[in-house]
């Protein structure tokens, strides 16, 4: 294959600043701030669109895109089916990265956590706010297990779709949400001519260390 030389794709950074006092010792109350941010950027389709980075079982890390479907001061809040890669890989290792990127604002933002499943409760509830084809898309998927045709998930949807036309839908045990608790959480703004703005926060003892790194 003929080497495809990309090296004169680049652009400039020139939208925004970040100080460290815009932080002011509270990351996720920052965080919020750029979130709705995004969120009302007519430019960003999925504001919550995330990169969870897990070890998995054969000892390499793999990112894949996910969605953020709330966050507090504890942490970020997602939801997948346990059996899945990805949550075997979390079973094995708790420590978890996440990241955002917005490139209409120039922005990303970089999470370092420890992961726990969130209440069966709040799985319950979330899951029964859900649409019902998702519902049901939920008991069909053996998440991440191979299968042999297209063919044979859409006729196991069908069969449960016909099955639940008229009856509620339990939450598989196998399927729940997880909750990322931060300890470190970086603001990068791009700046022109690579002079980036990085601001990391590191969780200690309860509080937030905030310093600027070179870019």
């Amino acid at each position: 294959m003929e080497n495809k030389d990309i090296s004169h794709l680049r652009k400039s950074y020139d939208k925004s600043k970040l100080n460290l006092e815009d932080i002011n010792f509270q990351p996720i109350e920052f965080f919020k701030l750029w979130f709705d941010d995004a969120l009302n950027n007519k430019d960003i389709e999925e504001a919550n669109a995330m990169t969870l980075t897990t070890l998995g079982l054969d000892d390499f890390p793999k990112g894949r895109v996910v969605l953020l479907k709330s966050f507090t001061e504890a942490g970020f809040i997602f939801y997948t089916n346990y059996k899945s890669e990805k949550g075997l890989s979390i079973e094995y290792h708790s420590k978890v990265g996440l990241s955002f990127f917005w490139p209409p604002l120039e922005r990303q933002v970089i999470i370092k956590g420890e992961i726990e499943k969130i209440s069966s409760v709040d799985s319950d509830n979330y899951f029964s706010s859900r649409p019902k084809g998702s519902q049901i898309s939920a008991l069909v998927s053996e998440q991440s297990k191979a299968i042999r045709s297209r063919e044979i998930l859409e006729k196991k949807m069908d069969l449960m779709e016909a099955k639940y036309i008229t009856k509620e839908i339990k939450r598989p045990e196998n399927w729940g949400g997880y909750l990322v608790k931060p300890k470190s959480v970086e603001f990068w703004q791009g700046r022109p001519n690579r002079l980036h703005d990085r601001i990391l926060c590191t969780l200690v003892k309860n509080s937030w260390e905030i310093k600027r790194l070179s870019p």
